[in-house]
């Protein structure tokens, strides 16, 4: 498994966690909106693996502009939702497609 999949993987469930509407936005708040900055770091480093392996990058991208703009109280949970349905989906296109070249083989 790629490591660009296992990011998305990884940072798809991650948004999912701070979707969730009381507990998210708590724990966002609690830490003084430290989890939006490791987030954004995450996101980076997953758009570099996405761009070296050649996979798709737009959820990275959108977990970047969900990062700057999380702060905003219904904004954030509306983002990181559709951010990680977003993530969520390229990681199990991607690995569908690859187990479909494969069997090709």
């Amino acid at each position: 498994m790629k490591t660009s999949r296992i990011l998305k993987w990884v940072t798809g469930g991650l948004e999912t966690f701070l979707g969730i509407p009381i507990i998210g936005g708590s724990i966002v708040i609690s830490f003084l909106w430290t989890p939006l900055v490791l987030m954004l770091i995450l996101h980076i480093v997953a758009l570099v693996f996405s761009v070296r392996e050649n996979e798709k990058r737009h959820g990275n991208i959108l977990g970047i502009v969900t990062s700057c703009l999380a702060w905003i109280p219904f904004l954030g949970m509306i983002m990181h939702i559709v951010t990680a349905i977003v993530l969520m989906i390229d990681a199990s296109k991607s690995e569908t497609s690859i187990n479909s070249s494969e069997d090709e083989l």
